[in-house]
């Protein structure tokens, strides 16, 4: 099973898009209506939905970590720091995520981009 994303308000809607292109299953908070939820609860929406969040805010990742600090579950997170230069990268690494890798791989992880 290829891992499926959930984006937070702060990626880019070409990355979006790109992997839309590209056959990857993506969700995103804008377009979901819930740009608006706190970090905490949008980290066990995308868990509950079984989608890896991938962000680009800072204090999203640190929360995160903290989760994996207190052995609080979630299906995992993406952090990208915020460079309009890197959406082609970012989109081709997030592509070989989704297809090379699988969900159990990502459970209770924090990676960053690039890879």
């Amino acid at each position: 099973m290829p891992v499926a994303f959930y984006m937070d308000v702060h990626v880019p809607a070409a990355i979006t898009e790109q992997l839309r292109l590209r056959g990857v299953q993506v969700l995103a908070a804008p377009e979901e209506g819930t740009n608006r939820l706190p970090d905490d609860e949008l980290l066990q929406l995308a868990t509950d939905l079984g989608r890896v969040v991938v962000t680009q805010d800072i204090r999203f990742r640190v929360m995160a970590e903290e989760w994996q600090r207190l052995r609080r579950p979630f299906a995992g997170l993406i952090f990208g720091r915020q460079r309009p230069n890197q959406v082609g990268l970012y989109t081709a690494d997030l592509e070989l995520i989704a297809k090379a890798s699988g969900p159990e791989e990502w459970k209770n992880v924090v990676a960053r981009l690039p890879l």
